[in-house]
């Protein structure tokens, strides 16, 4: 999958323009989504973020690693600003959890200045989602 550079940097920006990605999982309990306000795009065929709640969807990640994250940023769609319509992008996939180690430690790096000094970042770690597909809310592919 090849991302813009545009979709790029609204997974980057999410937070900041007040959509927050959010990670569905599924665990012994049940589903569980999480708002994720560190999520990037690592490469064009991942996502990443930083894990520091350890919580439900950590739990579940361990269990079942299967995931989708959805970016929904509807004044943006209004305004015309988004590459798709509807202002709904869903991507599935697969995470693996990073705890520790170069990979952790980079993306590291790669994260948003209000993500690497957050109470707690220092403790988190790097979860990075293989993706096997991203699509808008018509279903369409990204790429």
């Amino acid at each position: 999958m090849a991302f813009s550079q545009e979709i790029k940097d609204l997974i980057f920006n999410a937070h900041q323009d007040h959509c927050v990605c959010m990670l569905a999982t599924s665990g012994e309990n049940g589903p569980n989504i999480s708002p994720k306000g560190s999520m990037i795009v690592y490469d064009d065929e991942h996502l990443a973020y930083w894990e520091r709640g350890k919580r439900s969807a950590l739990d579940n990640l361990r269990k079942d690693p299967r995931v989708c994250v959805m970016y929904s940023n509807k004044a943006a769609a209004e305004r015309g600003d988004l590459p798709h319509p509807g202002g709904i992008f869903r991507f599935y996939g697969t995470a693996e959890i990073h705890e520790r180690g170069e990979f952790r430690d980079k993306v590291r790096t790669m994260l948003q200045e209000r993500e690497i000094n957050h109470d707690g970042a220092e403790e988190g770690f790097a979860v990075l989602i293989k993706l096997d597909r991203a699509v808008n809310m018509r279903g369409d592919s990204l790429n």
